[in-house]
């Protein structure tokens, strides 16, 4: 039990206190009863809103129910001083041993300090990355499988069961264009000079794709109509692709348990069963569309088809699911492919780029009608990243045809830059990613100042082993105000976690690791001017072990929160 929430228990038990003296009617519900840091740190140490929340279902005044709590949580030991601001919240001095116990408590809990029961063993699935197998990787993809990923440790380590899923678009058009780039690739592979159309895939990374089937067919298909090799060369295409795209993922330290395909989802007629529950609640229903707004296309004619009913639950028109030649819209496919989805878990989150947000209340309305509003689901709408090099937009990758690839920029700057980076910004902003800045050793870049404050720490360790100084029976008490304000920025992690898992969030984590590391930079570099402030004293062992122990507690904190972004905690910079 961190501080926060051995806080929240106290409170929870000084209500139960005076509702048993009768000052507090039983029953009350105390779920938005918080406790957290109050705005001005001058006003102490925590505060909760418990009287202003309590008071009106209690039929009481505010102030009145908080100088009761505040008589009951007076008596903790923890607490130095309790006070009443403003119309009735509560603020509590806590002792200096009150968070010389949570530190103490940090290295023992280890990388399981800050984990969270919240989740409940709630399933989450988080779909994230799914893009089109017709090619590898590229950095308009990275910042959503990074946060995607970042987001599925979160809630993990918030207590959720997570189920990470890739959606293969195996069944669109894209795909067929994947196929007959591949025939000419497999042609060239054959002895033929070519050239790549408007319309297909130019790069490069289809060669080897073409020449495996050379190999496997010889010139079987050169000449062949388009109705025999299509589905052969479309599948192994894909194939081909999908097994790009997971080594490019593994790149970032990103796996999933489930890769569905759609047209695996088409064959298994899921369209058709989501249909037939939708119509079975009056949600899907024949008839046409309305002519397109403003001038009317002279090839323009009203056709009957299936509509979803979409306006009524908050989208501005009704949306077909089928298209007039019988095959599934994107719209339709998709609808059942989150039914298929919501059979396993109990919430669900996508992933998707900014480009898609016309789309999500259609689909979040479809999801609410197919699981009767059961399912808790979110899109994460995730905005472009602009490549720059010194500030200058970066030239397009020539292999790829069209695209700067992430597995060039993963080997030029590195897995832990690319994934800290990418959530140092919320995933709705824009971003811009410029080589030079996010490999710079300074303040500026927060890749660097995290990883050099574990770095810094690791180094302490060992030259404090050198001197034959250990923190395990460290005196804490040799910890002044300045060094217990860290303990105190410290102590916020697992709650942290909590808001971050419960915003859905994750670039939070990376936010705090920043302050964090910043708080102990600072109080590093007090020593430069200071000898006796330094965390190394020789002359002075005990306060020696002291501060190391605390810095041993930063330490395991930045770890945890690098953990869960999927960053390696570095032991010493290069």
């Amino acid at each position: 039990m961190t501080l926060y929430t051995r806080f929240a228990a106290h409170i929870d038990a000084a209500l139960d206190t005076l509702t048993a003296a009768g000052t507090l009617p039983a029953g009350l519900d105390r779920k938005n009863v918080t406790v957290e840091p109050p705005r001005d740190t001058s006003h102490g140490d925590l505060a909760t809103n418990a009287a202003m929340v309590l008071a009106k279902p209690a039929k009481t005044n505010p102030r009145v129910l908080a100088d009761a709590l505040v008589a009951e949580l007076s008596k903790l030991e923890d607490v130095a001083s309790a006070s009443v601001a403003g119309p009735g919240f509560i603020n509590l001095k806590l002792t200096d041993d009150a968070w010389r116990a949570e530190l103490a408590a940090i290295p023992e809990a280890g990388a399981d300090y800050g984990r969270s029961k919240q989740g409940d063993g709630i399933t989450v699935n988080i779909e994230y990355v799914s893009a089109n197998p017709t090619g590898p990787m590229h950095m308009g993809h990275c910042r959503g499988a990074v946060v995607g990923d970042a987001l599925a440790s979160l809630l993990e380590f918030a207590g959720h069961k997570v189920i990470r899923e890739y959606y293969v678009n195996d069944a669109g058009g894209q795909v067929d264009v994947l196929a007959r780039s591949v025939h000419l690739r497999y042609r060239e592979a054959l002895g033929e000079t070519i050239e790549i159309p408007e319309g297909l895939y130019p790069g490069d990374y289809l060669v080897p794709v073409g020449q495996s089937l050379a190999k496997e067919f010889g010139d079987r298909y050169v000449g062949a109509p388009e109705s025999e090799w299509l589905v052969i060369f479309r599948t192994q295409a894909v194939a081909a692709m999908m097994v790009m795209i997971r080594a490019d993922l593994a790149l970032l330290g990103i796996e999933h348990e489930v890769f569905a395909s759609e047209a695996e989802l088409q064959a298994a007629k899921k369209p058709e069963a989501a249909e037939a529950e939708l119509r079975s609640r009056d949600l899907v229903y024949d008839g046409v569309l309305e002519a397109p707004k403003g001038e009317t296309p002279d090839d323009w004619e009203p056709v009957e088809l299936p509509l979803f009913r979409s306006s009524q639950f908050g989208d501005d028109q009704d949306r077909p699911i089928k298209k007039s030649n019988g095959s599934w819209t994107y719209f339709g496919a998709d609808l059942a492919y989150h039914f298929q989805k919501s059979q396993s878990a109990d919430q669900l989150i996508d992933i998707w780029g900014a480009d898609h947000g016309g789309t999500v209340k259609r689909i979040v309305a479809a999801v609410a009608a197919l699981t009767g509003g059961k399912t808790r689901f979110d899109v994460k709408l995730v905005q472009m990243v602009r490549l720059l090099r010194n500030g200058e937009p970066v030239k397009m990758s020539k292999r790829s045809g069209n695209f700067v690839t992430l597995a060039d920029v993963v080997r030029e700057v590195g897995k832990d830059v690319v994934r800290f980076t990418m959530l140092t910004r919320r995933s709705d902003a824009q971003m811009d990613f410029d080589f030079a800045k996010v490999v710079e050793a300074s303040k500026d870049n927060p890749v660097f100042y995290v990883q050099y404050a574990h770095a810094r720490i690791a180094s302490l360790h060992r030259r404090a082993e050198e001197a034959g100084i250990t923190p395990i029976s460290a005196d804490l008490s040799r910890l002044d105000t300045d060094e217990l304000a860290l303990v105190q920025l410290a102590a916020q992690f697992p709650r942290l976690v909590e808001i971050a898992s419960t915003a859905r969030e994750p670039h939070r984590i990376a936010f705090y690791l920043y302050d964090l590391a910043a708080a102990f930079h600072a109080l590093w570099n007090v020593g430069n001017d200071r000898p006796d402030r330094r965390f190394l004293v020789i002359e002075d062992p005990q306060a020696t072990a002291a501060r190391l122990f605390l810095a041993s507690a930063i330490g395991q904190i930045i770890h945890n929160g690098l953990a869960i972004m999927g960053v390696e905690a570095v032991s010493e910079m290069k």
